[in-house]
């Protein structure tokens, strides 16, 4: 009889491995079991468009865990194409199905993390089981989307040009490949730089009045001239009302605004919390129907847990839950969530939305909240925008930076950044973050005494000339 404590995993990526090595590193003597519905575990889900883009040449190179690694040096059994279907939290028992050969079975725990991550925002338009209309969320989805330009034919250097032929395998010409970006979000922009790689040429169709969703404009506005001087073609508010298809082969997106040609569709729209089953099991929901948490990742179930995309995470500027899915947010629940499981009494202390991504050339990035969430959390606010440089003027290769600082009217208090330039954005968002966490004014932030010297920063860097202009604001 086997009397050993034994953790379940609902989900084997970032917060699901997290869990059950930490878990495992202080409990080596107990059982840790990870159920994965995929077909791979601990992937850099982030690094698909590098993957896509051929800058990453083998999709392995994103994979940091293996299943057999797993069991051999870290003591965990991980069951690749199992899906966990129902829980029973009077028994302790998880009914789990395997998915190629269709048999169900249950498994008892002592100690459970749900870890199911999140799923890809998919509208029920007209067409959208149309073969070709992609998501990006997991491993498989983006091997599906290289192979697919990969079989399309091999292309010549043609970026920015309008008569960039494809050569397939056979020798024959043909016309470049035309992809449509539903969603001008993190990974909508970023696949743009990627598919424009590829030669492909990129319409992005955007609801909203912005990409980027709710940064405001005086950065927007910047990346949206970049993605058009690379070649994209963007329409802003504008609607998708469905997809027209050839032998079930999407040809067209069809909107408000008219009909674009398609060989293939990139929705992203955005992300869900995946937590139908955890709902149906009698798990209390919170924000954004993510699974309701307490400051030690605990749920309303005794002994259940919930870590990473599926799971809510305190706002540390607002003070208010919040839905933001971050690899970075669920390594770090993961971890905690599986010492906690364990017999820790370890908090998560809560985010405050940093984040940084590279469009093309430009580095672009934010932490707290910005003027649209600011109004909307009703704080009495400003937006002061500045524009700063990397380098001293004097050091060659120097690029500007636009920094925007939304500060709270009265106190002072930084409530958000945001920033995009060529060079220097993502540790300068680190600094801000910094503040964030310790609850400065943008007075504490204009006397921090950052590093100088011309290869890397002016004399004013841009983080405190910004602060000195914000307070004269106050």
């Amino acid at each position: 009889m086997n009397n050993k404590e034994r953790l379940v995993v609902m989900g084997g990526v970032a917060a699901g491995m997290s869990a059950a090595s930490s878990y495992k590193r202080m409990k080596p003597d107990a059982e840790a079991l990870v159920l994965e519905k995929d077909y791979f575990i601990s992937y850099g889900a982030c690094s698909l468009p590098y993957y896509i883009s051929d800058d990453v040449k083998d999709f392995n190179q994103l994979v940091s865990l293996t299943p057999k690694v797993a069991e051999e040096e870290r003591d965990i059994r991980v069951m690749l194409r199992h899906e966990a279907v129902t829980v029973d939290f009077n028994k302790k028992e998880v009914r789990v199905k395997d998915l190629e050969k269709g048999i169900e079975t249950s498994i008892s725990y002592d100690k459970l993390v749900i870890a199911t991550g999140g799923l890809p925002v998919v509208p029920p338009l007209p067409g959208i089981d149309l073969q070709h209309v992609f998501t990006i969320r997991t491993l498989v989805d983006g091997i599906e989307i290289k192979k697919f330009i990969d079989d399309w034919g091999s292309f010549q250097v043609c970026v920015g040009s309008p008569e960039c032929l494809y050569i397939n395998r056979f020798g024959a010409e043909r016309r470049a490949m035309k992809a449509v970006i539903v969603g001008g979000g993190y990974i909508g922009m970023e696949m743009c730089e990627s598919l424009r790689k590829r030669g492909v040429e990129v319409t992005v169709i955007e609801k909203m009045d912005r990409v980027l969703g709710t940064m405001d404009t005086s950065i927007t506005a910047i990346v949206e001239e970049k993605i058009n001087a690379e070649g994209v073609k963007l329409y802003r508010e504008t609607s998708v009302e469905g997809f027209k298809g050839q032998s079930g082969q999407v040809t067209k997106v069809i909107t408000d605004k008219g009909e674009f040609e398609a060989d293939f569709v990139l929705l992203s729209i955005g992300v869900r919390p995946n937590t139908k089953l955890a709902k149906e099991a009698g798990v209390e929901l919170g924000a954004n129907g993510a699974i309701k948490v307490d400051e030690y990742l605990r749920t309303n179930i005794p002994d259940v847990y919930a870590a990473g995309d599926c799971a809510e995470a305190l706002h540390n500027v607002t003070g208010k839950k919040v839905y933001i899915p971050l690899g970075t947010t669920a390594n770090k629940q993961g971890r905690i969530a599986g010492e906690n499981a364990a017999g820790a009494n370890h908090a998560f202390e809560g985010v405050v939305g940093t984040a940084v991504t590279k469009i093309f050339d430009l580095e672009v990035a934010r932490t707290g909240i910005t003027s649209v969430e600011a109004e909307r959390e009703g704080y009495n606010y400003f937006v002061s925008t500045v524009k700063g440089r990397s380098r001293s003027s004097a050091y060659p290769s120097g690029k500007p930076i636009t920094v925007t600082f939304v500060v709270e009217k009265g106190t002072g208090k930084l409530l958000g950044a945001q920033m995009a330039g060529e060079e220097g954005v993502a540790h300068r968002i680190d600094t801000l973050a910094a503040c964030l966490y310790g609850k400065m004014t943008i007075e504490d932030v204009s006397r921090l005494d950052l590093g100088y010297a011309p290869p890397f920063a002016t004399v004013w860097d841009p983080i405190l000339l910004a602060a000195n202009v914000a307070l004269k604001n106050l």
